[in-house]
């Protein structure tokens, strides 16, 4: 099982709580805060700060609120000690010609994965910002659209989809969503790489959801580009090329989210949560749970809250 563990204050640890509540479980292990099961992993909050994922989505899940801390089980990282430096953004990366690469997605029950890479020339960043481009989760989803309308029309980009039932193949099949993503990353800056040949950017920058490391390790065996490639958390603050990957991605999840709520005819929420339960449990109703399937990551709990609410 895959675990990862993040420290946080006690502010972060109330706004988990408040995210995850619908998900709480009552055991709550010792030194615990809450406890949780959501998005296919278990979040244990503890009162020391620390708040441990476990499960297939533990690296994702993880994400969302912190960087992953290195633990005495992992030898082959305390003895990397260049790691921290070696992925590094510049203190200058704001003003370079990067590729930003970013995901959407995949916390939701419903609608794919999309992975995004743009490629933003130094001498485009005033336009980018005066287009108001900027991190995606302060936009509404009107505004993603309007501003993406612009951003595909102005920059280079690479866009890839992964749909549901893909993707509950190669998690049958026991893949990692970490190293589902980082495959998708990997192939949508290998395609914006060609694209924008001959010209190279000054470097890569991906939005963190996994150790450097790890990264390179679940591409083993792929082209792969190694030099001048940076990670970061909340990398939308950092280049501007990111937040544009971000709101292309997002753009492309609510078409796809518009497509499905067609398909079903029902309206699908985004996330998670109990009112994604509630949906799910209507599209049994209609169509069955075998339909239901093929159009959400299955493996997610919300699949057996809406088997039984569509008993009740």
């Amino acid at each position: 099982m895959a675990n990862s563990v993040i420290k946080v204050n006690l502010a972060t640890i109330k706004k988990m709580e408040v995210h995850y509540a619908a998900n709480k479980t009552d055991k709550i292990p010792p030194g615990a805060y809450f406890s949780a099961k959501a998005n296919g992993c278990t979040i244990t909050a503890y009162k020391s700060g620390k708040v441990l994922f476990q499960g297939g989505t533990a690296d994702a899940e993880a994400s969302r609120w912190g960087t992953q801390t290195p633990t005495m089980k992992k030898p082959a990282q305390s003895s990397s000690s260049k790691t921290p430096t070696e992925f590094k953004t510049p203190s200058n990366i704001s003003s370079l010609s990067i590729i930003g690469s970013d995901e959407v997605g995949t916390g939701d029950f419903f609608g794919p994965i999309t992975v995004v890479a743009a490629f933003v020339k130094k001498e485009q960043i005033p336009l980018l910002q005066e287009l108001g481009v900027r991190d995606s989760k302060n936009l509404k989803d009107p505004q993603i659209i309007a501003i993406a309308k612009d951003l595909i029309n102005t920059i280079p980009y690479s866009l890839l989809v992964l749909h549901n039932e893909k993707y509950n193949e190669l998690q049958q099949q026991g893949m990692s969503q970490g190293k589902m993503k980082a495959l998708l990353h990997n192939q949508a800056i290998n395609k914006l790489l060609e694209k924008i040949a001959p010209e190279k950017p000054d470097g890569l920058l991906i939005d963190q959801f996994v150790d450097p490391l790890i990264y390179f390790k679940h591409l083993q065996g792929k082209k792969v580009v190694k030099e001048n490639v940076y990670f970061s958390t909340k990398a939308e603050g950092v280049h501007l090329a990111v937040a544009a990957a971000s709101i292309i991605a997002r753009y492309s999840f609510v078409k796809e989210f518009e497509r499905l709520s067609e398909k079903v005819g029902v309206t699908i929420p985004k996330g998670a949560g109990a009112q994604v339960d509630v949906a799910a449990a209507k599209i049994i109703k209609k169509s069955g749970s075998q339909f239901l399937a093929t159009i959400t990551k299955k493996h997610f709990a919300n699949t057996d809250k809406a088997m039984k609410l569509a008993k009740k």
